[in-house]
C-alpha cells in the first residue's frame, strides 16, 4: 500500500525541525561524560500493534527494564507508509539516545523501494538478537498442499498473496519465490502482520508468509495449515520440525528477517556504548530467551560494529536479490 508522497515530505520536513535542541536535555553531559537516559525512553515502533515488530519491540523493552536498574521504556506505535512514517519519525530524533527503535528488514528494504531520506547508516547500530523466518500459511480448506502448488496456480490463474507492507520480508520472500520460479502474485497489502493474519483468517487473501510466532496458535487449531517454511532448514521446535523447507519443494527461496535494536544517529559513543552494554545482558537474560523461544527466532547476537557490518553485508545481499 503506497502512501502519498506528500505525506511522507510532511512527516522528514517535520523531523528537520525536530532534531535541533540542546544535548543536555537529552541526557549527554556537554563535558561528553558518561550517559545515562535522562527521563523515560521511548521505543518507537514503526508498524501496527499485533505483529513482529511490535512483538519485539515490546519483549526487548520489557528485557532492557529488567537487566537496566530504573530504566522505563515506553512503547509508541507509529505505523504508516509500510514502516516509512515511523522510520522517518525516528530520523527526527537524531542525537537523542533516549529514542530506540527495534530494527527489522525494512530498514534495508524501505530505502531501496520507496522514497525516503535515510538508509540504515543514518542510525545507530544496537543489537541484532535473531533471524526469523517465515511460513507459507493458507486457510486449512485451501486445496494447495505445498509451496509448488501455490507457485503452478499463480502461472495459470490469480493468486492473492498479502503481504504486510511492500517494504517487508513476507514481500521480499514472495520476490524472490518469483525470480525463482517465474511465478507471479497478485499483492494485498496491510500495515501490520495482525492486520494479514486476520485477512487470511476471513479469506480475504489466498496465502500469506507469516512468521512462526504469529501463525503458531492458528495451525495448532486447524484454522490454518503451512505449506513450507522459507528457511536454510527445517526448524528444531516440536510444533514446526514437520514442516518441509520451500528447496525441498523444489522452490529455491530461503531468507531471513533480522531482528534487532537501533538509536538515533549521531548519538554519543558513550551513548551508543551504554545501549550495547545493556543489549548484552538482555540477550543473556532469562526474557530475551522466553523472547527467542516464544517467538520461533533461529540466536544469532551481533552487537555494535559487528551488526553495523551485518546491516552492510545484508543490504548488498537485499539489493542484489531485488536488482536494484
Amino acid at each position: 500500500m503506497k502512501r502519498s508522497t506528500s505525506l511522507l515530505t510532511a512527516v522528514v520536513a517535520a523531523s528537520v525541525l525536530a532534531t535541533t535542541g540542546c544535548s543536555s536535555a537529552n541526557g549527554q553531559g556537554s563535558d561528553g561524560g558518561s550517559f545515562k537516559p535522562r527521563g523515560n525512553v521511548t521505543m518507537v515502533v514503526p508498524f501496527g500493534a499485533g505483529g513482529g515488530s511490535d512483538v519485539s519491540g515490546r519483549s526487548i523493552a520489557a528485557g532492557l527494564e529488567a537487566v537496566v536498574p530504573g530504566l522505563h521504556v515506553n512503547t509508541e506505535n507509529r505505523d504508516g507508509g509500510s514502516g516509512a512514517v515511523g522510520y522517518s519519525y525516528f530520523l527526527s530524533k537524531k542525537g537523542d539516545p533516549n529514542y530506540l527503535l527495534p530494527s527489522e528488514t525494512a530498514l534495508l528494504a524501505l530505502p531501496l523501494n520507496t522514497k525516503v531520506n535515510f538508509d540504515y547508516t543514518s542510525f545507530t547500530a544496537i543489537m541484532k538478537i535473531g533471524d526469523d523466518f517465515t511460513l507459507a500459511v493458507v486457510p486449512a480448506n485451501s486445496p494447495w498442499q505445498t509451496c509448488a502448488d501455490v507457485v503452478n496456480a499463480s502461472k495459470t490463474g490469480r493468486v492473492l498473496a498479502g503481504v504486510s507492507g511492500a517494504t517487508s520480508l513476507d514481500n521480499v520472500v514472495f520476490t524472490l519465490t518469483e525470480q525463482a520460479t517465474g511465478a507471479k502474485f497478485d499483492r494485498v497489502p496491510f500495515e501490520s502482520g495482525d492486520e494479514l493474519l486476520a485477512a487470511l483468517l476471513g479469506n480475504q487473501i489466498q496465502v500469506a508468509s507469516l512468521n512462526p510466532g504469529e501463525v503458531v496458535e492458528q495451525l495448532k487449531a486447524g484454522k490454518l495449515k503451512a505449506l513450507c517454511a522459507f528457511s536454510e532448514k527445517r526448524y528444531d521446535y516440536p510444533e514446526l520440525k514437520d514442516i518441509p523447507t520451500a528447496k525441498e519443494q523444489g522452490v529455491d527461496v530461503a531468507y531471513a528477517q533480522f531482528r534487532g535494536m537501533i538509536a538515533p544517529g549521531g548519538i554519543s559513543p558513550e551513548a551508543q556504548q551504554f545501549w550495547v552494554d545493556a543489549s548484552r545482558k538482555f540477550v543473556e537474560s532469562d526474557k530475551a530467551k522466553q523472547y527467542i523461544a516464544g517467538n520461533y527466532l533461529q540466536p544469532n547476537a551481533l552487537f555494535g560494529a559487528d551488526f553495523t557490518q551485518y546491516l552492510k553485508d545484508n543490504n548488498g545481499l537485499l539489493k542484489k536479490a531485488l536488482g536494484k
